[in-house]
């Protein structure tokens, strides 16, 4: 990965939907070698993907909780048998297996706190193998981005 690679991941970071036309004149490339180079990146996984930033609180999800997880155990099994049952819960935006105290986090959108206390009863604590949970509500976003191609 070169400087003309980093341009175009940080130019595409700042706006994914971007015409190659413009990304290849902002990175000073023809429109062919720009779009062969956003392919590679494709291509080699360095991009993922693309996708709308949807706002959850204008889709009537004003509440956002990270939800520490503890197993009473952490066989392949048991850790299978979690994360797929915990990727069928439909408020839980996203998963992470954790090295410490806890064995999972999640981020879980609700409406409000009533509509947390029915997630947490009828989903979250009907996971397989859990032995613990902690509940913190998340009160502002202060920061939320990606490594900038600049750090790579």
């Amino acid at each position: 990965m070169d400087k003309i690679d980093r341009s175009i991941l940080t130019i595409l970071q700042e706006n994914a939907r971007i015409a190659n036309v413009e990304l290849a004149d902002r990175v000073g490339l023809s429109p062919s070698a720009s779009l062969r180079r956003v392919g590679q990146l494709e291509k080699s996984g360095i991009v993922k993907g693309y996708h709308a930033d949807l706002s959850l609180e204008k889709l009537g999800h004003s509440v956002l909780v990270l939800v520490n997880i503890t197993l009473d155990g952490q066989s392949a099994n048991m850790l299978s048998e979690f994360e797929t049952a915990v990727g069928n819960v439909p408020q839980v935006l996203a998963c992470f297996l954790l090295a410490g105290e806890s064995d999972y986090l999640l981020r879980v959108a609700a409406r409000d706190v009533n509509d947390f206390g029915r997630i947490h009863t009828e989903f979250l604590s009907a996971l397989p193998h859990v032995m613990r949970m902690e509940s913190n509500f998340i009160l502002r976003e202060v920061t939320n981005r990606g490594l900038s191609a600049e750090e790579l």
